[in-house]
């Protein structure tokens, strides 16, 4: 119960402003940027999401970060791809986490410690306040594993938008 309402707390009291000092345009712009280009190199599609914080409803229904990032990547429609190539990055800044949920044809080829060893390296990047270069570091690993395992094709579309999604 101790671990629930700070929690809680920790949520009730995370600025509404915290995620535009953390996420100002210019990072935005360079995720935007990152994206873009990752997406010219593979047919996978990527989204970036950041939210603050869950409402207090959501915390005390005990939701996990694990579990927003799954209703965000049906929601952005993330998995709406023609080869389920879709991939969400998900922070959650009250809990100081961040979550990549890739859809059904990645995950065939790409196991979840893959995915886990990318959010650990951007959390380490975020815990020193380096958020920018943090981003742009899991949008590079990412990048990579959709090159060796999706390849550009000939008519490689641009299937989601590019532009991070601040909730």
């Amino acid at each position: 119960m101790v671990k629930k309402i700070k929690r809680w707390l920790q949520h009730a009291f995370t600025p509404p402003w915290r995620q535009r000092v953390l996420f100002p345009q210019a990072t935005l712009t360079a995720i935007e940027t990152a994206i873009a280009q990752s997406e010219t190199t593979h047919s996978g599609e990527l989204r970036f999401a950041v939210e603050n914080a869950l409402s207090s409803r959501q915390v005390w229904h005990d939701l996990s970060a694990r579990q927003r990032a799954l209703e965000l990547f049906s929601n952005l429609r993330v998995w709406d791809t023609e080869d389920n190539s879709g991939v969400l990055i998900y922070l959650l800044l009250a809990d100081r986490t961040v979550q990549i949920i890739a859809d059904r044809g990645i995950n065939k080829r790409v196991p979840q410690a893959k995915w886990d060893e990318i959010a650990r390296a951007m959390q380490t990047e975020f815990s020193q306040g380096n958020f920018q270069r943090g981003s742009l570091l899991g949008i590079e690993r990412i990048t990579a594993l959709l090159v060796r395992h999706f390849p550009a094709t000939a008519d490689n579309l641009d299937e989601l938008p590019n532009e991070s999604v601040m909730i």
